[in-house]
């Protein structure tokens, strides 16, 4: 039986995203990977282990989930156990790891360090390995189709940092600065603050808002608030 055009376009996306870029040492991959699981357009990918209901195989990676129809997959591997504890142990990187990655992205995007790691605290709580309901991925919670528009491999923790970096300063040149809408397009999407005039009236978002720009507050060192002048906006009464 043929994959149906959704499948088919989701599968493609998830394999642009993840072929966006290499995997190199500084990357940190999914927690403990026992499998090697590999599609039948020829791309593979890596996974802890795996189960299938009816049509659908789920791979479990690290706290979440991806799902696949059963018949886009052509093999799967059980990994040697000497691979898997090496994977293990770049992914197990502590909290002081991530930050890092997420302080080089900053710099590299002209944003204050204490905002970037705000918005990781609250998507993934500086996890590499997280994994969303919704499938996004890693320490700034990237969607596939996201990832693979700013050209990143959103299961490298770099390119992760640098990804999400990259995408909330375009939100925050697009809303002129304005903190609280770019947060909340990068929660919501920017059609949904565009459709409402601003933050939009989701409870989600706007606990994330709020809890993203309370975090940046108590973060923010006397010396952080003046390099960073008035880069970042908090909240108007409009919004």
């Amino acid at each position: 039986m043929g994959l149906s055009p959704v499948c088919t376009s989701a599968i493609s996306i998830l394999t642009r995203c993840l072929q966006a870029g290499g995997l190199f040492i500084a990357c940190i991959s999914l927690c403990s990977a026992a499998e090697n699981v590999c599609l039948k357009n020829g791309f593979c990918m890596q996974a802890d282990s795996h189960t299938r209901n009816d049509q659908v195989l789920i791979l479990h990676i690290g706290s979440g989930t991806l799902e696949f129809p059963a018949s886009a997959v052509s093999q799967i591997q059980t990994m040697p156990g000497d691979h898997a504890q090496s994977i293990q142990s770049h992914s197990s990187a502590p909290a002081a790891t991530a930050r890092d990655l997420l302080k080089a992205a900053a710099k590299a995007q002209g944003l204050p360090e204490e905002l970037v790691q705000s918005v990781a605290r609250a998507e993934s709580g500086f996890r590499p390995d997280a994994v969303s309901r919704r499938g996004a991925l890693g320490l700034m919670q990237l969607m596939p189709g996201t990832a693979a528009s700013l050209g990143v491999n959103p299961q490298c923790a770099a390119e992760n940092a640098e990804g999400g970096a990259k995408y909330l300063r375009s939100l925050l040149l697009r809303y002129h600065g304005d903190s609280a809408l770019a947060l909340a397009a990068y929660n919501a999407g920017p059609g949904a603050v565009a459709r409402f005039g601003g933050v939009p009236p989701y409870e989600e978002t706007r606990r994330y808002v709020t809890r993203v720009l309370n975090e940046y507050s108590r973060q923010r060192t006397p010396e952080s608030k003046a390099s960073a002048g008035e880069r970042i906006s908090r909240p108007s009464a409009t919004n």
